[in-house]
């Protein structure tokens, strides 16, 4: 280990998920490695995933005005640098960050292999095993930079004691507590909320229920879920992010689809049941440190192109509820078993 703390500056600007994604890998790099400094460079309104990190901090990048374009980001560059960057994980790999890598010029700079060969022989059913995860693909990097992370043993925060106003939100703990995030970026990797009801109907009559969600429509059709049942609260809009992890540490479990809020309660040490449907847990996106029983797939052999694209934004005609074709019992039954063990 050197004798002298080291800087990286670790980059990823979005999607939310991925950068939830980087959190548990992030605090076991800086719990291996003591004397490390890490700067995160991200959107500013990620900043609260990264709050209980120690010797972590968040730059939050100002991509539609300040560090707009080549020149922005130009300037960008030059302030990261005052910080004593010693090396750059770039754990994202797109155009900015590039470009970014142009201004870096001398110091250290290691980028993700994404293994989109790979991610394209799954989707075009080429080969139909796992790949590596995101989580490896992020450890890899830091392997490159001389600091090879172990995510064997992960340790995560406690769970927040709620302030006033979410208790008075939440209400007591005396039933155990379901988060379900319903929506997807994508209609094809959602599961049909009628089903979700059905879903939800079950489990609100022995257990306490929270929505998540975001967006005017979904806060629109969680509350008409809420007042529909007993036990359910629509959290959506009601929150900011700080209070949405606060929420989030406290659950049993979370169910969500192919989605940022199950990366969420992952890397906060939560049980996250996930339900696919287009896209697959092969393809290296399922929430941190789950079993692979806790990964809810759509039925391969009627719909045999799954997964039929990374991101569930393309897939062939009759394919928009692949996730129907899981039945509410057996979400159901699987809720029901995680959250008793």
């Amino acid at each position: 280990m050197p004798e002298s703390p080291e800087h990286i500056l670790v980059m990823r600007l979005s999607a939310m998920g991925d950068v939830a994604m980087s959190v548990p890998v992030l605090r076991a790099l800086t719990t291996q490695y003591p004397r490390l400094k890490v700067t995160v460079l991200t959107r500013p309104f990620f900043k609260p995933f990264f709050r209980d990190l120690d010797r972590v901090e968040v730059f939050g990048a100002d991509l539609k005005k300040e560090h707009k374009g080549v020149f922005g980001l130009y300037k960008l560059s030059k302030v990261l640098k005052e910080k004593r960057i010693d090396a750059v994980a770039d754990i994202h790999n797109v155009l900015r960050t590039n470009i970014l890598k142009a201004f870096f010029l001398g110091i250290p700079f290691k980028q993700i292999d994404k293994g989109r060969k790979a991610k394209k022989a799954l989707v075009s059913g080429e080969i139909f095993e796992p790949l590596k995860t995101t989580h490896q693909r992020y450890t890899d990097v830091f392997t490159a930079l001389g600091f090879p992370v172990s995510l064997s043993n992960p340790e995560f925060p406690k769970p927040v004691n709620l302030s006033e106003k979410l208790q008075n939100l939440t209400g007591d703990h005396q039933s155990k507590w379901i988060g379900i995030a319903p929506f997807a970026a994508h209609e094809a990797k959602m599961y049909p909320l009628e089903s979700m009801k059905s879903v939800i109907a079950e489990l609100s009559k022995t257990y306490k229920i929270f929505l998540f969600g975001g967006g005017a429509k979904e806060i629109e059709v969680l509350n008409q879920i809420q007042n529909a049942f007993s036990n359910v609260v629509n959290l959506a809009g009601q929150l900011n992010l700080d209070e949405e992890l606060d929420v989030i540490s406290n659950l049993d479990v979370m169910v969500s689809m192919d989605s940022g809020n199950g990366h969420m309660a992952a890397m906060l040490g939560k049980k996250v049941i996930t339900i696919w449907g287009v896209t697959h847990p092969y393809a290296g996106f399922a929430p941190f440190h789950q079993p692979d029983t806790y990964a809810l797939t759509a039925n391969r052999e009627q719909y045999p192109k799954i997964p039929t694209s990374i991101y569930g934004n393309t897939f062939p005609d009759g394919y928009e509820n692949a996730a129907g074709s899981i039945v509410p019992e057996i979400i159901i039954e699987k809720i029901k078993s995680v959250i008793q063990d």
